[in-house]
């Protein structure tokens, strides 16, 4: 005698998964929705940065792009993949790489917001012969890109160097781009300069928060080889910049910004506040930070004034102005606020302080100056400051603050002026992907 069981008992188990899945998926639909709503309700704009545009008519909604996001910037919204949170993305590129279907390019400025970017050669040099350009002000930030721009500007540089008393090649700035064109430039026996405006290697990296992941691809280091690790936090990376530059004993000339750039004869010269160097050649492997930006105020030029925080704890039992409306700014007002005895003023022009920074915090500032320990101005501008006070203009009346100390979170200049004026050709881009 035998037994035959329901057919819809061998389905069960299939339409079980089936509904989980679909519960599941709904469920992340509904999280990702959410998000960008709230990004649309913010005003969060698209950032500056390299950042992922997708073609809808392409993308099948597989969500390998939102898996490989570690800022998990990007979601699914009606089965397609959507930048849920701009303010996240950092330009990884983890995204373009993992999309299955060729759905997703890496751009540069949006629609209303262009991006100026230096015409350059495949060889990184711009029309104007002698100056070359790697890294994020050339279009390119990711670092793994940078780093192979750095040492190809240099392969090129070594084929056209000639015996003089000038050197080969300035190359300005310590980021990811400029440590490769370092150790590119002193594998080839090139004579070289390396300066840095900071005072730390790094270049834009060293400005990410804590713990932020910094790198998701293997890169090939000259002298140094193969750096095989897929995900790397800010710190560690940093970390092994300082332990590559100390093993190959190459130099960087910290704190030394380039104030100008002239050409002489067949080089040129650059000018710091420290010295001149004369070159045949300079590359520029500075990131779109720039030289920070200054107000142009009366007593700007006191110790007490700086462009970035290094450490909150010295400021404990201060009188602080953070002068800015983005992250950089909120960061910096809420790391000093949280130190004993501080009394932390944010001034922004207009009103983005509560609209710009991250969600996080966005909603941490709010619940600071709630609690009392922020106090915030914003339609404001800093007129004058004093030794022990600052006055700024809020919305036409002067308010006169007690001061100790001042952080300036104003972002950076660009020298696109000083590149147009050598006649370096610079295009603007509103949203395109960006020659690689």
């Amino acid at each position: 005698m035998s037994f035959s069981s329901p057919a819809w008992l061998y389905l069960l188990p299939l339409f079980m998964g089936l509904l989980f899945y679909l519960r599941r998926h709904r469920k992340t639909e509904v999280h990702h929705r959410n998000r960008l709503e709230e990004t649309k309700k913010s005003g969060i704009p698209e950032p500056l940065t390299l950042h992922p545009v997708i073609d809808t008519n392409k993308c099948i909604g597989s969500g390998a792009c939102v898996k490989a996001c570690p800022e998990h910037a990007l979601g699914l919204v009606g089965r397609k993949a959507v930048l849920v949170q701009p303010d996240h993305c950092i330009g990884h590129g983890a995204c373009e790489a993992a999309c299955p279907v060729e759905a997703i390019s890496l751009v540069f400025g949006t629609e209303k917001r262009g991006i100026d970017i230096p015409q350059l050669k495949p060889t990184f040099e711009t029309n104007v012969p002698g100056i070359y350009i790697a890294g994020e002000l050339g279009g390119m930030g990711l670092i793994r890109k940078g780093v192979d721009q750095g040492q190809r500007a240099i392969q090129t540089i070594r084929k056209n160097t000639s015996k003089g008393s000038e050197l080969d090649v300035v190359i300005v700035g310590a980021g990811p781009a400029g440590i490769s064109a370092s150790l590119a430039a002193k594998e080839a026996g090139l004579r070289f300069v390396t300066i840095e405006q900071e005072d730390s290697l790094g270049g834009a990296i060293y400005q990410y928060p804590r713990a932020k992941v910094a790198m998701t691809a293997p890169m090939t280091l000259p002298i140094v080889g193969l750096f095989n690790k897929f995900e790397i936090s800010k710190e560690e990376l940093l970390a092994f910049w300082q332990k590559i530059i100390q093993q190959t004993g190459i130099t960087i000339k910290f704190s030394e910004r380039m104030d100008t750039l002239e050409k002489a004869g067949k080089g040129f010269i650059v000018k710091t506040p420290k010295a001149s160097y004369q070159t045949k050649n300079v590359l520029l492997a500075i990131g779109r930070r720039g030289t920070p930006r200054k107000l142009g105020v009366p007593g700007e030029e006191q110790p007490k004034v700086v462009y970035r925080l290094i450490d909150a704890e010295q400021y404990r039992n201060m009188h602080v102005l953070v002068v800015g409306g983005g992250d950089s700014a909120a960061e910096a007002a809420l790391s000093i606020a949280a130190e004993k005895g501080t009394t932390v003023t944010i001034s922004c022009r207009g009103d983005e302080i509560f609209t710009r920074p991250k969600d996080k915090n966005r909603q941490q500032l709010k619940q600071c100056v709630a609690e009392k320990k922020i106090t915030v101005y914003v339609n404001a501008n800093v007129k004058e400051i004093g030794k022990d006070v600052v006055t700024l203009d809020h919305e036409g009346q002067s308010v006169v603050l007690k001061n100790d100390a001042m952080i300036v979170c104003a972002g950076g200049t660009l020298p696109t002026p000083m590149l147009k004026e050598i006649g370096v050709m610079v295009d603007t881009y509103y949203g395109q992907a960006v020659p690689k």
